[in-house]
């Protein structure tokens, strides 16, 4: 049974939590990023993002962590090293990516 939008609210949905997760900027390239070829140090992302600032990235990449997707595994070296991995509740969002991929795929325009 449908109901009705009165009394709804998108913040209540599990969409817009999913949402309040993977947006912000480049948080969803990030996870793609890691789902390919994790563990990634925090140059190899930024060379692999093109155009993203330091910042920009230290701050998604905590923001993933805080929120429990990502790892960060610091190696007590010189020069210091830090890697990045998915855990399992990021893990658990790459089907949501992947069919986001695969929508791309077969609905980029020239490819008919």
């Amino acid at each position: 049974m449908v109901q009705g939008i009165e009394g709804a609210s998108f913040e209540d949905t599990g969409y817009s939590y999913t949402l309040s997760l993977i947006r912000g900027e480049h948080k969803m390239s990030i996870l793609y990023c890691l789902m390919e070829y994790e563990p990634v140090r925090f140059n190899e992302m930024r060379r692999y993002l093109g155009g993203v600032s330091d910042r920009t990235l230290s701050r998604s990449l905590k923001e993933l962590e805080a929120d429990g997707l990502v790892s960060r595994r610091e190696f007590p070296q010189i020069p210091p090293r830090v890697e990045y991995s998915l855990i399992e509740r990021g893990a658990s969002l790459m089907d949501v990516l992947d069919r986001l991929c695969a929508w791309g795929e077969n609905n980029r325009p020239g490819l008919k």
